[in-house]
């Protein structure tokens, strides 16, 4: 797989609250969750998000509760591939159902500025 765009990156332990705050739960419309992606630790991320950009996090990314709407939001909001160090279990079982692209590696991971 090749993988090009803007990177999107953040820490360590970055949970499913924080990519899409649980106010928004209530909706199950995947445009509506991708307006609210990521507001909690990066209020600009939905304003320079592209199709195609790419995120990168450290380890545990997507940890805390099940919820699928997570990988949806990152996915509906345009970024094609999550590239972490390591991913929390149930995230990382979410984004394969739903198709979202994950790269497990502390190696590229550390290698994005």
């Amino acid at each position: 797989m090749k993988a090009q765009g803007f990177v999107h990156k953040y820490g360590d332990n970055v949970d499913t609250d924080v990519i899409i705050p649980a106010r928004y739960l209530n909706t199950a419309d995947h445009k509506e969750l991708a307006a609210h992606c990521m507001e909690d630790i990066d209020k600009d991320f939905v304003h320079k998000v592209k199709e195609g950009d790419i995120m990168v996090g450290g380890w545990n990314f997507g940890c805390g509760s099940s919820r699928e709407h997570a990988p949806i939001a990152i996915k509906a909001s345009g970024i094609s591939c999550i590239i972490a160090k390591s991913f929390a279990r149930i995230f990382y079982r979410n984004a394969i159902n739903i198709g979202l692209a994950i790269i497990e590696s502390p190696q590229i991971a550390d290698s994005i500025a």
